[in-house]
This record gives C-alpha cells, structure tokens and sequence, in this order.
C-alpha cells in the first residue's frame, strides 16, 4: 500500500486486525510497518509509539464492545440485562481476541477521562447494576466482579480450559445467573460504621 494512504485511524484499524490474528502482545510497529510495505519510520507521522498505537487499539476495541453490549440491553432490564450484557461481552471477547486483550490493558486515567467509549461503558455498566439497588462503594465491587468473572471465564475458554463434558454455555448461563443472585442479594451496610444503639 502507498505511504500517502497512511492515516492514523487506517494504522489503527490495521493493528487492531494484526492483534485479532497474531495476538495483542505480537502487535509491533515493524510488523504494522511491513503491513503496509513501510518503513517503521513512516509510522511515526502518524502515532507517537508502540504504547501510543496499544491504547489506540484499546480506545477502539473498547468503542466496539459496547457498541455490541448497548444493542444487546437495550430495552431490557434486571437479570435479562445482565445475561444480555454478559453474553455480548463473551461474544465479542471469543471472536475478537487480540482486540478483546486489547481492552484490557491499563491506561492513563486522563485518557479515560477523554474517551467517549469508555465514559459510555461505564454508564452503560453502572446502569445495570443501579437497577440492583447498588451505590458506591459498592458499585465499584459488583463491576470488579463481573469483570472478572467475565474475563476469567472467556481466557479459559479461549485458551480450551475447560475439559469436562459438561456442556461450556451452560456453564455460562449458569454462572450469570449465579451472578444475578448475588446482586440482588448483595451484602449491605459492610462498610458503614456501626451504630451506638
């Protein structure tokens, strides 16, 4: 491809497709260079870095998830939000996975702070949990749980951990619904003090 075609959101889009094949981690500005029959040198008009174009990547991969995840809850509520939430997300992580590892990189939170993709993933997310009776701090313990439920789960099935017989979507379903209980029998007053009466 001709040099003069470079843009930022063409180098982007490119190392986003380069981590779906290849793996996020094997994502290199020689390997995005050779993509486009370049130089390396000819990135750099373009992006700043390798740490530049990952959070790129990142901003991207993060903008099309709950793009996907908004569409799946629309008009729904409580546990069909949460199963409809969670089935995107394991949707977009299996058939997406450099960028889905993309998404879980830690980045600056001024850039966060800047990013319409990400200030929607949260809203997006809280919403849901809102809708649980949750406020802070407990919010932000509910978030970390499905985070990591979700995540744990997609890396071991994208990387075939899961060898018993029993059937890996209903596992899922089941896990979501397990999570839809706790939510709803979150435990409350932990962190508040404890009254004099």
């Amino acid at each position: 491809m001709a040099r003069a075609g470079l843009t930022t959101e063409r180098l982007v889009e490119a190392a986003a497709d380069l981590a779906d094949e290849v793996g996020f981690e094997n994502v290199t500005l020689s390997a995005l260079a050779r993509r486009f029959g370049v130089k390396d040198a000819s990135l750099y008009a373009h992006i700043r870095n390798l740490r530049d174009l990952r959070t790129r990547v990142a901003f991207l991969a993060g903008g099309e998830m709950i793009d996907r995840i908004a569409a799946a809850v629309a008009g729904r509520a409580g546990k069909d939000a949460l199963a409809a939430f969670a089935g995107a997300y394991r949707e977009y992580a299996l058939q997406r996975p450099g960028r889905y590892a993309a998404t879980q990189i830690r980045i600056d939170q001024d850039l966060v702070a800047d990013s319409p993709a990400l200030r929607r993933t949260a809203e997006i997310t809280y919403g849901i949990l809102r809708a649980y009776g949750l406020d802070e701090p407990d919010l932000t313990d509910a978030v970390r749980l499905l985070r990591s439920t979700f995540h744990g789960y997609c890396a071991l099935e994208a990387s075939g951990g899961f060898g018993a017989p029993r059937d890996v979507q209903a596992s899922w379903d089941r896990a979501v619904a397990a999570l839809h209980v706790a939510l709803e029998h979150w435990p409350r007053n932990d962190h508040e003090e404890p009254s004099d009466e």
